[in-house]
């Protein structure tokens, strides 16, 4: 009997499940074809019919991470400091599923840097991040809430605190726990705000 491609999308998802549930479970370290086969109740012979090897299955599961952050529902702040600061808190580990996503973005981190095509593709999302930075960084200072220095350079200051933050709260969650991380980033911008002033 012919295969549908209804028959490969549905698979194809049943298998990005399984990935994120090792992920979730094991982080990058543990992301084999093995384990997600024995997650899926499969053979590897299945897998490797939609991943050949390791490296296409990681390169997938940064695919997913992408595409979950994308989903998230937008934020209604208006322009300037405000959307800035929703953007940064919504990527902070304040919550449980922040945390585990953060866990596995961390984690994948290593794989990258093993590997020059996927440091090549965490390089590219980091800039395309820091260009949305950017972009809520202008709209702040024509609004006169930040002041008017290279928006380049700041919307890097906060990519790079932000990473910072996140790390320690990952490592140290009680030390770090949400309340703080949200003081402490309100900190950080209210800062930024000052200089120059």
């Amino acid at each position: 009997m012919p295969r549908h491609k209804g028959d490969h999308d549905a698979r194809r998802r049943d298998v990005s499940g399984a990935v994120w549930r090792v992920l979730a479970a094991h982080g990058f370290g543990g992301l084999t074809l093995r384990a997600v086969a024995a997650e899926m109740g499969a053979t590897t012979g299945l897998l490797t019919h939609y991943f050949p090897n390791k490296k296409a299955l990681v390169a997938h599961a940064l695919t997913l991470l992408d595409e979950r952050r994308a989903a998230r529902p937008g934020h209604a702040e208006p322009d300037g400091l405000g959307a800035l600061r929703a953007t940064l808190l919504d990527i902070l580990p304040r919550t449980p599923q922040a945390a585990a996503d953060n866990r596995i973005w961390v984690s994948s981190w290593d794989a990258a840097l093993a590997d020059p095509d996927l440091a090549a593709g965490h390089a590219a999302r980091y800039a395309r991040s820091r260009e949305r930075l950017r972009h809520q960084v202008q709209a702040a200072q024509r609004l006169g809430e930040l002041p008017p220095a290279d928006p380049d350079d700041i919307a890097a200051a906060v990519q790079s605190f932000t990473l910072g933050l996140i790390v320690q709260a990952l490592f140290s969650p009680e030390e770090f726990p949400p309340e703080r991380q949200t003081r402490l980033l309100d900190d950080f911008l209210a800062t930024l705000a000052a200089e120059g002033r």
